[in-house]
């Protein structure tokens, strides 16, 4: 007799879906509001970048495909390309959705997972560099 092994569940699944992702983002912007640094770079009303955000990372990381249904491929450097990037703005940045996701009870795998991923996608934002 065979077994029938389980699919794998995406990270997406594992986390807790959209819920998790929604207050992820939430969190992340709660920081990035009051950072003098972060803050110029967004528009007044934060709504629009929360959706986007959320929707690109339930995206990658497993759930569904909204944000390519919805903006096309994310280019992701091509649409961070107006705004000026260094190294502070991209630590700024880091520093926001590290407590974001200290506070999201991930298991230290996956954490460390996320994490990387964050952190390199915040050095490849990065068009100013020195």
């Amino acid at each position: 007799m065979r077994w029938k092994r389980e699919p794998e569940q995406s990270a997406y699944q594992r986390w807790g879906g959209e819920p998790f992702f929604t207050v992820l983002v939430e969190r992340f912007y709660a920081g990035v509001a009051t950072d003098p640094l972060l803050r110029p770079m967004y528009p007044n009303d934060l709504s629009e970048s929360k959706a986007h955000l959320a929707l690109f990372l339930m995206q990658y990381w497993g759930g569904p495909r909204e944000y390519s249904d919805q903006r096309g491929h994310p280019r992701l450097r091509m649409r961070h390309d107006p705004f000026v990037i260094g190294t502070a703005e991209a630590e700024a940045w880091l520093r926001h959705i590290t407590a974001a996701v200290d506070t999201a009870g991930l298991d230290e795998a996956d954490r460390a997972v996320l994490l990387d991923y964050l952190t390199m996608a915040a050095h490849s934002m990065v068009n100013a560099p020195g």
